[in-house]
């Protein structure tokens, strides 16, 4: 009884939704794919060459951090038989240190790339946003799908315009 009353409603708000939409035109729905926007987006490009920039003496400096502990743990293993009990031990301390040292330190600039990977990504989220309801209403689109969308013709993909409107 329950299956069928809900079968009904579900026809009944179809034929409301399908005559309403007869009643006043055909409706223009288009369909966006935001990840080929954002990818393909100048803005997000050039964010990710900020970042790079930004972030390269760090990114550099950890590098050369992670040399010096395997020139120290090549030159314990080369020197070993040679050095004392107490060298090797302080030694070996040492290299342990640097490790924990540079890890934190590694996990740090992981955390702070991120956080800024993440503050960008917002900032062109809402520029592509914007973008994506600049060309809908230009265009007069009553209806923009983005994510979920399982196919859209070319005629409803409105994909490279917005990726155009991103580039002016």
């Amino acid at each position: 009884m329950n299956k069928s009353f809900n079968f009904s409603i579900l026809i009944l708000c179809l034929f409301v939704f399908n005559t309403q939409a007869y009643a006043e035109g055909v409706l223009k729905i288009g369909a966006v794919q935001v990840l080929k926007v954002l990818q393909q987006s100048p803005q997000y490009q050039a964010a990710g060459k900020a970042l790079d920039k930004e972030f390269e003496p760090r990114s550099k400096m950890l590098i050369a951090e992670q040399k010096k502990i395997k020139d120290l743990e090549d030159r314990l293993a080369k020197d070993r038989a040679i050095m004392s009990e107490a060298e090797v031990s302080k030694m070996e301390r040492d290299v342990l240190s640097k490790r924990r040292d540079t890890k934190r330190s590694q996990d740090e600039f992981r955390e702070d790339v991120n956080f800024r990977r993440n503050e960008e990504l917002a900032k062109i989220q809402k520029t592509i946003l914007e973008a994506i309801q600049k060309v809908a209403k230009d265009n007069n689109y009553d209806v923009v799908l983005s994510e979920g969308v399982i196919y859209a013709s070319d005629k409803a993909d409105m994909t490279n315009l917005v990726i155009e409107s991103l580039n002016k």
